[in-house]
Protein backbone atom coordinates (compact mmCIF):
# COMPACT_ATOMS: atom_id res chain seq x y z
CA UNK A 1 0.00 0.00 0.00
CA UNK A 2 2.84 2.21 0.83
CA UNK A 3 4.58 1.57 -2.83
CA UNK A 4 1.29 2.40 -4.12
CA UNK A 5 1.02 5.75 -2.44
CA UNK A 6 4.78 6.72 -3.70
CA UNK A 7 3.64 5.93 -7.08
CA UNK A 8 0.26 8.21 -7.03
CA UNK A 9 2.52 11.04 -5.59
CA UNK A 10 5.43 10.28 -8.06
CA UNK A 11 2.53 10.87 -10.91
CA UNK A 12 0.52 13.62 -9.09
CA UNK A 13 4.34 16.14 -9.09
CA UNK A 14 4.84 15.06 -13.37
CA UNK A 15 1.35 15.40 -13.84
CA UNK A 16 1.32 16.85 -17.63
CA UNK A 17 -1.94 19.66 -17.09
CA UNK A 18 -2.51 18.94 -20.79
CA UNK A 19 -3.32 15.02 -20.17
CA UNK A 20 -4.71 15.49 -16.96
CA UNK A 21 -8.95 14.90 -16.79
CA UNK A 22 -11.45 15.65 -14.11
CA UNK A 23 -12.11 12.45 -11.73
CA UNK A 24 -15.30 13.77 -10.84
CA UNK A 25 -16.52 13.39 -14.28
CA UNK A 26 -15.08 10.12 -14.24
CA UNK A 27 -13.07 10.32 -17.10
CA UNK A 28 -9.89 8.74 -17.27
CA UNK A 29 -6.12 10.18 -17.91
CA UNK A 30 -2.93 8.46 -19.62
CA UNK A 31 -1.32 7.32 -16.42
CA UNK A 32 -1.98 4.02 -14.85
CA UNK A 33 -3.95 5.69 -11.67
CA UNK A 34 -7.29 7.73 -11.63
CA UNK A 35 -7.72 10.25 -9.22
CA UNK A 36 -11.04 10.53 -8.17
CA UNK A 37 -12.50 12.47 -5.03
CA UNK A 38 -15.36 10.75 -2.56
CA UNK A 39 -16.44 11.98 0.41
CA UNK A 40 -12.84 13.48 1.11
CA UNK A 41 -11.42 10.20 0.17
CA UNK A 42 -8.75 9.46 -2.27
CA UNK A 43 -9.04 6.63 -4.59
CA UNK A 44 -6.97 5.06 -6.98
CA UNK A 45 -8.16 2.74 -9.81
CA UNK A 46 -6.82 1.40 -12.95
CA UNK A 47 -7.32 2.88 -15.95
CA UNK A 48 -8.08 1.33 -19.59
CA UNK A 49 -7.89 4.59 -22.13
CA UNK A 50 -7.80 7.70 -22.06
CA UNK A 51 -10.53 10.42 -23.28
CA UNK A 52 -10.59 14.36 -23.25
CA UNK A 53 -13.03 17.14 -22.96
CA UNK A 54 -11.07 20.46 -24.04
CA UNK A 55 -14.43 22.75 -22.05
CA UNK A 56 -13.42 21.98 -18.79
CA UNK A 57 -9.78 22.21 -18.96
CA UNK A 58 -9.66 25.60 -16.87
CA UNK A 59 -11.61 24.09 -13.72
CA UNK A 60 -8.92 20.87 -14.11
CA UNK A 61 -6.06 22.69 -14.07
CA UNK A 62 -7.43 24.63 -11.06
CA UNK A 63 -7.84 21.13 -9.24
CA UNK A 64 -4.26 20.10 -9.57
CA UNK A 65 -2.48 21.54 -6.82
CA UNK A 66 -5.43 20.33 -4.55
CA UNK A 67 -4.68 16.63 -5.77
CA UNK A 68 -1.22 16.58 -4.91
CA UNK A 69 -1.38 18.32 -1.54
CA UNK A 70 -4.15 15.55 -0.76
CA UNK A 71 -1.73 12.50 -2.01
CA UNK A 72 0.85 13.94 0.35
CA UNK A 73 -1.17 13.57 3.00
CA UNK A 74 -2.37 10.39 2.55
CA UNK A 75 0.98 9.51 2.08
CA UNK A 76 1.78 11.11 5.60
CA UNK A 77 -1.01 8.70 7.54
CA UNK A 78 -2.24 5.84 5.66
CA UNK A 79 -4.91 5.61 8.25
CA UNK A 80 -6.36 7.92 7.34
CA UNK A 81 -7.97 7.86 4.58
CA UNK A 82 -11.79 8.85 5.59
CA UNK A 83 -11.44 11.83 7.50
CA UNK A 84 -14.70 12.65 6.77
CA UNK A 85 -16.58 9.91 9.02
CA UNK A 86 -17.89 11.34 12.23
CA UNK A 87 -15.02 10.03 15.54
CA UNK A 88 -16.45 6.71 17.05
CA UNK A 89 -16.53 5.89 20.72
CA UNK A 90 -13.25 3.67 19.48
CA UNK A 91 -11.84 6.14 17.66
CA UNK A 92 -12.51 8.91 20.86
CA UNK A 93 -10.88 6.46 22.74
CA UNK A 94 -7.43 6.35 21.31
CA UNK A 95 -6.67 9.56 21.29
CA UNK A 96 -6.36 9.07 25.17
CA UNK A 97 -3.23 8.19 26.23
CA UNK A 98 -2.47 4.72 26.95
CA UNK A 99 0.34 4.30 29.77
CA UNK A 100 2.14 6.26 32.16
CA UNK A 101 5.56 6.51 33.07
CA UNK A 102 7.18 3.12 34.69
CA UNK A 103 7.37 3.23 38.60
CA UNK A 104 11.00 4.23 39.42
CA UNK A 105 12.50 0.90 41.76
CA UNK A 106 12.74 3.08 44.74
CA UNK A 107 13.61 1.27 48.08
CA UNK A 108 11.27 2.03 50.92
CA UNK A 109 10.70 0.45 54.42
CA UNK A 110 7.06 1.04 55.03
CA UNK A 111 7.57 0.01 58.62
CA UNK A 112 10.36 2.46 59.13
CA UNK A 113 7.46 5.06 58.66
CA UNK A 114 4.33 3.12 60.12
CA UNK A 115 5.46 1.61 63.14
CA UNK A 116 4.97 4.72 65.12
CA UNK A 117 1.69 5.40 63.46
CA UNK A 118 -0.28 2.83 65.07
CA UNK A 119 -3.87 3.29 66.08
CA UNK A 120 -3.69 6.95 64.58
CA UNK A 121 -5.98 7.71 61.47
CA UNK A 122 -5.27 6.93 57.77
CA UNK A 123 -5.27 10.54 57.10
CA UNK A 124 -3.40 12.23 59.44
CA UNK A 125 0.12 9.96 59.05
CA UNK A 126 2.65 12.10 57.27
CA UNK A 127 3.84 9.75 53.95
CA UNK A 128 6.23 10.04 51.71
CA UNK A 129 5.03 10.12 48.05
CA UNK A 130 6.90 6.66 47.59
CA UNK A 131 4.33 5.02 49.61
CA UNK A 132 1.56 6.56 47.04
CA UNK A 133 -0.14 5.70 43.31
CA UNK A 134 -0.08 9.34 41.35
CA UNK A 135 -3.81 9.98 41.67
CA UNK A 136 -5.29 11.72 44.27
CA UNK A 137 -8.59 10.35 46.28
CA UNK A 138 -10.90 12.30 44.12
CA UNK A 139 -9.73 10.50 41.05
CA UNK A 140 -10.21 7.13 42.66
CA UNK A 141 -13.85 7.83 43.77
CA UNK A 142 -14.27 9.03 40.19
CA UNK A 143 -12.72 5.99 39.20
CA UNK A 144 -15.89 4.09 40.66
CA UNK A 145 -17.52 4.44 37.18
CA UNK A 146 -15.32 2.66 35.06
CA UNK A 147 -17.68 -0.03 34.47
CA UNK A 148 -20.73 2.74 33.87
CA UNK A 149 -21.76 0.55 30.75
CA UNK A 150 -23.60 -1.35 33.54
CA UNK A 151 -25.71 1.33 34.62
CA UNK A 152 -26.61 2.04 31.51
CA UNK A 153 -27.81 -1.62 30.47
CA UNK A 154 -29.72 -0.92 34.42
CA UNK A 155 -31.33 2.29 33.22
CA UNK A 156 -32.85 0.08 30.25
CA UNK A 157 -34.20 -2.42 32.41
CA UNK A 158 -38.18 -2.12 32.75
CA UNK A 159 -38.12 -4.48 35.63
CA UNK A 160 -37.19 -3.31 39.23
CA UNK A 161 -35.59 -6.14 40.41
CA UNK A 162 -33.80 -7.33 37.40
CA UNK A 163 -32.24 -3.42 37.82
CA UNK A 164 -31.60 -4.01 40.88
CA UNK A 165 -29.20 -6.97 39.93
CA UNK A 166 -27.48 -4.37 37.19
CA UNK A 167 -26.76 -1.72 40.67
CA UNK A 168 -25.47 -4.38 42.83
CA UNK A 169 -23.08 -5.81 39.79
CA UNK A 170 -22.62 -1.67 39.46
CA UNK A 171 -21.11 -1.35 43.38
CA UNK A 172 -19.48 -4.60 43.39
CA UNK A 173 -17.40 -3.51 40.17
CA UNK A 174 -15.88 -0.50 42.37
CA UNK A 175 -13.91 -3.07 44.16
CA UNK A 176 -12.55 -4.72 40.85
CA UNK A 177 -9.27 -2.23 40.63
CA UNK A 178 -8.53 -3.33 44.79
CA UNK A 179 -6.67 -6.45 43.74
CA UNK A 180 -3.41 -5.62 43.12
CA UNK A 181 -3.72 -1.47 43.58
CA UNK A 182 -1.25 -1.25 47.28
CA UNK A 183 -0.07 2.26 46.65
CA UNK A 184 -2.52 5.03 48.29
CA UNK A 185 -3.84 7.76 46.55
CA UNK A 186 -3.02 11.86 47.18
CA UNK A 187 -4.96 13.05 50.35
CA UNK A 188 -6.78 15.99 48.43
CA UNK A 189 -6.31 19.18 49.34
CA UNK A 190 -9.40 21.22 50.90
CA UNK A 191 -10.70 22.91 47.73
CA UNK A 192 -9.24 20.61 45.53
CA UNK A 193 -11.47 19.10 42.55
CA UNK A 194 -11.54 16.58 39.67
CA UNK A 195 -13.93 16.57 36.57
CA UNK A 196 -13.80 14.20 33.66
CA UNK A 197 -16.16 14.81 31.07
CA UNK A 198 -16.36 11.81 28.85
CA UNK A 199 -19.83 12.38 26.94
CA UNK A 200 -18.54 11.97 23.58
CA UNK A 201 -17.23 8.39 24.21
CA UNK A 202 -18.91 6.96 27.51
CA UNK A 203 -21.85 9.27 27.74
CA UNK A 204 -21.40 10.74 31.35
CA UNK A 205 -19.45 13.63 33.48
CA UNK A 206 -18.56 13.83 36.99
CA UNK A 207 -17.25 16.56 39.20
CA UNK A 208 -15.60 15.78 42.77
CA UNK A 209 -14.65 18.03 45.58
CA UNK A 210 -12.91 18.03 48.82
CA UNK A 211 -15.19 19.93 50.50
CA UNK A 212 -14.14 19.11 54.22
CA UNK A 213 -10.20 18.55 55.55
CA UNK A 214 -11.37 17.71 59.30
CA UNK A 215 -12.95 15.18 59.30
CA UNK A 216 -11.86 14.78 55.25
CA UNK A 217 -14.72 14.47 53.32
CA UNK A 218 -15.55 14.63 49.45
CA UNK A 219 -18.48 14.93 47.23
CA UNK A 220 -19.12 13.59 43.91
CA UNK A 221 -21.79 14.08 41.41
CA UNK A 222 -22.00 12.10 37.86
CA UNK A 223 -24.21 12.69 35.54
CA UNK A 224 -25.80 11.59 32.29
CA UNK A 225 -29.14 11.94 29.73
CA UNK A 226 -30.76 8.78 32.26
CA UNK A 227 -29.31 8.79 35.30
CA UNK A 228 -27.57 11.00 38.06
CA UNK A 229 -24.74 9.08 40.72
CA UNK A 230 -23.60 11.16 44.04
CA UNK A 231 -21.99 10.50 47.31
CA UNK A 232 -20.20 11.45 50.12
CA UNK A 233 -17.29 10.03 50.71
CA UNK A 234 -16.03 10.09 54.29
CA UNK A 235 -14.01 7.15 56.01
CA UNK A 236 -12.65 6.24 59.63
CA UNK A 237 -9.14 4.66 59.18
CA UNK A 238 -7.20 2.18 61.10
CA UNK A 239 -3.61 1.46 61.21
CA UNK A 240 -3.13 -1.68 63.65
CA UNK A 241 0.20 -3.05 63.33
CA UNK A 242 -0.52 -5.97 61.11
CA UNK A 243 -3.02 -4.26 58.87
CA UNK A 244 -4.76 -1.01 57.86
CA UNK A 245 -8.77 -1.02 58.05
CA UNK A 246 -10.70 1.64 55.86
CA UNK A 247 -14.12 1.86 56.84
CA UNK A 248 -16.42 3.96 54.49
CA UNK A 249 -19.02 6.24 56.39
CA UNK A 250 -20.75 8.01 53.77
CA UNK A 251 -23.92 6.94 51.09
CA UNK A 252 -23.71 6.76 47.41
CA UNK A 253 -27.02 7.51 45.62
CA UNK A 254 -28.63 6.66 41.74
CA UNK A 255 -31.08 7.77 40.57
CA UNK A 256 -32.94 6.80 37.39
CA UNK A 257 -34.41 10.03 35.70
CA UNK A 258 -37.15 7.96 33.63
CA UNK A 259 -38.31 5.82 35.64
CA UNK A 260 -37.70 8.25 38.81
CA UNK A 261 -35.79 4.11 40.73
CA UNK A 262 -33.83 5.72 43.18
CA UNK A 263 -31.20 3.33 45.18
CA UNK A 264 -28.80 3.83 48.13
CA UNK A 265 -26.12 2.02 49.54
CA UNK A 266 -23.30 2.27 51.55
CA UNK A 267 -19.82 0.41 51.27
CA UNK A 268 -18.24 -2.06 52.69
CA UNK A 269 -14.88 -2.42 54.71
CA UNK A 270 -11.39 -2.41 53.16
CA UNK A 271 -8.26 -3.95 54.44
CA UNK A 272 -4.89 -3.76 53.79
CA UNK A 273 -2.77 -6.76 55.02
CA UNK A 274 0.93 -7.28 55.57
CA UNK A 275 1.94 -3.95 56.60
CA UNK A 276 4.92 -5.22 58.76
CA UNK A 277 6.08 -8.26 56.58
CA UNK A 278 5.52 -9.81 53.22
CA UNK A 279 3.64 -8.95 50.46
CA UNK A 280 1.15 -6.36 50.80
CA UNK A 281 -2.31 -7.65 49.76
CA UNK A 282 -5.81 -5.92 50.23
CA UNK A 283 -9.40 -7.56 50.72
CA UNK A 284 -12.94 -6.51 51.19
CA UNK A 285 -15.52 -7.77 53.11
CA UNK A 286 -18.67 -7.31 55.70
CA UNK A 287 -22.53 -6.74 54.50
CA UNK A 288 -24.01 -4.16 51.80
CA UNK A 289 -28.02 -3.52 51.53
CA UNK A 290 -28.75 -1.89 48.61
CA UNK A 291 -32.04 -0.08 49.17
CA UNK A 292 -35.00 0.74 46.36
CA UNK A 293 -36.76 3.47 47.57
CA UNK A 294 -39.81 3.67 45.16
CA UNK A 295 -40.73 0.19 45.32
CA UNK A 296 -38.58 -1.13 48.49
CA UNK A 297 -36.63 -3.52 46.79
CA UNK A 298 -34.19 -4.39 48.72
CA UNK A 299 -30.89 -6.45 47.59
CA UNK A 300 -28.28 -8.26 50.47
CA UNK A 301 -24.97 -8.73 49.56
CA UNK A 302 -21.77 -10.94 51.36
CA UNK A 303 -18.70 -9.57 50.66
CA UNK A 304 -17.02 -12.83 52.34
CA UNK A 305 -13.34 -12.26 53.96
CA UNK A 306 -10.35 -14.00 52.81
CA UNK A 307 -9.63 -17.22 55.12
CA UNK A 308 -6.06 -19.38 54.79
CA UNK A 309 -8.36 -22.29 55.97
CA UNK A 310 -11.63 -22.05 53.66
CA UNK A 311 -11.69 -24.03 50.49
CA UNK A 312 -14.47 -21.36 49.08
CA UNK A 313 -13.62 -19.22 46.12
CA UNK A 314 -11.48 -16.30 47.09
CA UNK A 315 -12.67 -12.82 47.18
CA UNK A 316 -16.52 -14.56 46.57
CA UNK A 317 -19.68 -11.90 46.78
CA UNK A 318 -23.11 -13.70 47.11
CA UNK A 319 -26.73 -12.08 47.16
CA UNK A 320 -30.39 -11.97 47.10
CA UNK A 321 -32.54 -9.04 45.38
CA UNK A 322 -36.01 -9.31 47.78
CA UNK A 323 -39.05 -7.25 47.89
CA UNK A 324 -40.37 -5.36 50.57
CA UNK A 325 -42.02 -8.34 52.21
CA UNK A 326 -38.28 -10.53 51.77
CA UNK A 327 -39.67 -12.60 48.87
CA UNK A 328 -36.55 -13.84 47.16
CA UNK A 329 -37.11 -12.83 43.14
CA UNK A 330 -32.88 -12.89 42.31
CA UNK A 331 -29.69 -14.62 43.26
CA UNK A 332 -26.64 -13.72 42.89
CA UNK A 333 -22.66 -14.54 42.79
CA UNK A 334 -19.20 -13.89 41.77
CA UNK A 335 -16.23 -12.22 42.58
CA UNK A 336 -15.58 -8.68 43.59
CA UNK A 337 -12.35 -9.00 41.33
CA UNK A 338 -13.43 -10.96 38.25
CA UNK A 339 -17.18 -11.04 37.77
CA UNK A 340 -21.11 -11.20 38.62
CA UNK A 341 -23.48 -12.92 37.22
CA UNK A 342 -27.46 -13.42 39.14
CA UNK A 343 -30.57 -15.81 38.22
CA UNK A 344 -33.92 -15.76 37.99
CA UNK A 345 -35.64 -17.45 40.95
CA UNK A 346 -38.64 -19.75 39.91
CA UNK A 347 -39.02 -21.76 43.04
CA UNK A 348 -37.52 -22.60 46.80
CA UNK A 349 -37.25 -26.05 49.00
CA UNK A 350 -39.12 -25.66 52.10
CA UNK A 351 -36.89 -25.17 55.39
CA UNK A 352 -37.89 -27.89 58.09
CA UNK A 353 -36.05 -26.15 60.53
CA UNK A 354 -34.73 -22.46 61.30
CA UNK A 355 -31.03 -23.45 60.79
CA UNK A 356 -31.72 -24.54 57.46
CA UNK A 357 -30.67 -22.61 54.98
CA UNK A 358 -33.26 -21.91 51.67
CA UNK A 359 -32.27 -23.78 48.74
CA UNK A 360 -33.64 -22.11 45.42
CA UNK A 361 -34.61 -23.12 41.59
CA UNK A 362 -33.71 -21.01 39.51
CA UNK A 363 -32.81 -20.27 35.80
CA UNK A 364 -30.08 -20.44 33.77
CA UNK A 365 -27.72 -17.74 35.09
CA UNK A 366 -26.30 -14.27 33.22
CA UNK A 367 -23.62 -12.54 32.93
CA UNK A 368 -23.79 -8.85 34.26
CA UNK A 369 -20.58 -7.94 35.01
CA UNK A 370 -16.62 -8.97 33.64
CA UNK A 371 -13.52 -7.07 34.41
CA UNK A 372 -11.48 -5.90 31.80
CA UNK A 373 -8.66 -7.97 30.93
CA UNK A 374 -5.31 -5.80 32.40
CA UNK A 375 -3.17 -4.00 30.09
CA UNK A 376 0.24 -5.55 29.07
CA UNK A 377 2.60 -4.46 31.41
CA UNK A 378 0.56 -2.96 34.02
CA UNK A 379 2.71 -4.49 37.05
CA UNK A 380 5.40 -1.76 35.79
CA UNK A 381 2.80 1.51 36.03
CA UNK A 382 0.90 0.56 39.49
CA UNK A 383 -1.41 -2.14 38.10
CA UNK A 384 -3.35 1.11 36.48
CA UNK A 385 -5.80 -0.01 34.10
CA UNK A 386 -6.84 1.66 30.53
CA UNK A 387 -9.56 3.86 32.57
CA UNK A 388 -7.19 4.50 35.48
CA UNK A 389 -4.35 5.53 32.95
CA UNK A 390 -6.29 8.18 31.75
CA UNK A 391 -7.78 10.09 34.70
CA UNK A 392 -4.65 11.94 35.44
CA UNK A 393 -4.18 12.74 31.45
CA UNK A 394 -3.09 16.75 31.11
CA UNK A 395 -6.05 18.68 29.95
CA UNK A 396 -6.67 21.92 28.81
CA UNK A 397 -9.76 24.19 30.72
CA UNK A 398 -10.17 22.14 33.65
CA UNK A 399 -10.63 24.47 37.19
CA UNK A 400 -6.98 25.72 38.25
CA UNK A 401 -7.91 23.59 41.81
CA UNK A 402 -8.06 20.27 39.54
CA UNK A 403 -5.64 17.19 40.38
CA UNK A 404 -4.43 17.57 37.06
CA UNK A 405 -2.65 20.52 37.74
CA UNK A 406 -1.40 19.33 41.05
CA UNK A 407 2.56 19.61 40.98
CA UNK A 408 3.79 17.17 43.27
CA UNK A 409 1.42 14.52 41.80
CA UNK A 410 2.60 14.81 38.08
CA UNK A 411 6.22 14.73 39.34
CA UNK A 412 5.14 11.32 40.64
CA UNK A 413 3.44 10.27 38.14
CA UNK A 414 6.75 11.30 36.20
CA UNK A 415 8.99 9.29 38.34
CA UNK A 416 10.65 12.28 39.83
CA UNK A 417 10.20 11.34 43.65
CA UNK A 418 12.70 13.78 45.09
CA UNK A 419 10.94 17.22 43.63
CA UNK A 420 7.37 15.40 44.53
CA UNK A 421 8.11 14.90 48.31
CA UNK A 422 9.30 18.42 48.66
CA UNK A 423 6.68 19.86 46.36
CA UNK A 424 4.19 17.67 48.98
CA UNK A 425 5.60 19.47 51.71
CA UNK A 426 5.36 22.47 50.19
CA UNK A 427 1.52 22.43 49.56
CA UNK A 428 0.73 21.09 52.76
CA UNK A 429 2.62 23.87 54.49
CA UNK A 430 0.46 26.12 52.31
CA UNK A 431 -2.51 24.48 53.40
CA UNK A 432 -1.87 24.95 57.04
CA UNK A 433 -1.18 28.35 56.96
CA UNK A 434 -4.28 28.47 55.04
CA UNK A 435 -5.93 26.80 57.91
CA UNK A 436 -4.39 29.44 59.99
CA UNK A 437 -6.05 32.34 58.89
CA UNK A 438 -9.21 31.23 58.72
CA UNK A 439 -9.08 30.32 62.68
CA UNK A 440 -7.84 33.71 62.71
CA UNK A 441 -10.87 35.44 61.13
CA UNK A 442 -13.29 33.18 63.16
CA UNK A 443 -11.95 34.73 65.95
CA UNK A 444 -12.15 37.86 64.94
CA UNK A 445 -15.55 37.17 63.40
CA UNK A 446 -16.91 36.06 66.55
CA UNK A 447 -15.33 38.46 68.95
CA UNK A 448 -16.95 41.20 67.46
CA UNK A 449 -20.42 39.40 67.70
CA UNK A 450 -20.99 38.03 64.27
CA UNK A 451 -21.62 34.96 62.96
CA UNK A 452 -18.74 32.80 60.81
CA UNK A 453 -19.68 30.57 58.71
CA UNK A 454 -16.33 28.54 57.93
CA UNK A 455 -15.33 27.31 54.86
CA UNK A 456 -17.96 26.76 51.97
CA UNK A 457 -17.08 24.70 49.25
CA UNK A 458 -17.22 26.22 46.03
CA UNK A 459 -19.47 23.77 43.43
CA UNK A 460 -21.53 21.72 46.47
CA UNK A 461 -23.49 22.83 48.75
CA UNK A 462 -24.40 21.22 52.65
CA UNK A 463 -27.79 19.75 53.05
CA UNK A 464 -29.51 17.19 54.94
CA UNK A 465 -30.13 14.51 53.26
CA UNK A 466 -33.96 13.53 53.41
CA UNK A 467 -33.17 10.03 53.24
CA UNK A 468 -30.67 9.23 55.37
CA UNK A 469 -30.66 12.11 58.09
CA UNK A 470 -26.85 12.91 57.11
CA UNK A 471 -25.34 16.29 56.79
CA UNK A 472 -24.31 15.98 52.65
CA UNK A 473 -23.15 18.22 50.02
CA UNK A 474 -25.20 17.98 46.84
CA UNK A 475 -23.93 19.69 43.47
CA UNK A 476 -25.14 23.32 43.02
CA UNK A 477 -24.63 22.80 38.90
CA UNK A 478 -22.55 25.67 38.46
CA UNK A 479 -19.24 24.05 37.76
CA UNK A 480 -20.28 23.04 33.95
CA UNK A 481 -21.58 27.19 32.91
CA UNK A 482 -18.44 28.08 35.10
CA UNK A 483 -16.35 26.16 32.72
CA UNK A 484 -17.90 26.86 29.38
CA UNK A 485 -16.79 30.91 30.14
CA UNK A 486 -13.50 29.63 31.51
CA UNK A 487 -14.49 31.73 34.70
CA UNK A 488 -12.76 30.56 37.59
CA UNK A 489 -12.62 33.19 40.22
CA UNK A 490 -14.45 31.81 42.78
CA UNK A 491 -11.71 29.15 42.97
CA UNK A 492 -9.43 29.30 46.22
CA UNK A 493 -5.46 29.18 45.44
CA UNK A 494 -4.35 25.90 46.53
CA UNK A 495 -1.54 24.74 44.45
Amino acid sequence: LKQVFDEALSSVDNFNEEEYIDADSTMKSSGNLEYSTNSGNLKFREVINKEEEEEEEEEKRNKIDGYRFAVRQSTQDITNLEFSKPKSKEALSQQRRQCIPPKPNVPLNLWSIMKNCIGKELSKIPMPVNTNEPLSMLQRLTEDLEYSSIVDQAAQCGDVYEQMCYVAAFTVSSYSTTTNRTGKPFNPLLGETYELDRTDDLGWRSLCEQVSHHPPAAALHAESQRWKLWQEFTMSSKFRGKYLSIVPLGYSHLEFLESGNYYIWRKVTTVVHNIIVGKLWIDNYGDMTIEEKKHGVKCHLKYIPYSYFSKDTPRKVTGVVTDKDGVVYWVLKGTWDDHMECAKVIGQSEKHSSTDKPVYETMPPKLLWKRNPPLPGAETFYNFTLFAVQLNEEEEGVAPTDSRNRPDQRLMELGNFEDANLEKIRLEEKQRAARKQREIEAEQTISGGREYKGYEPVWFTKHRDPWTGNIIHSFNGKYWEHKSRQDWSDCPDIY
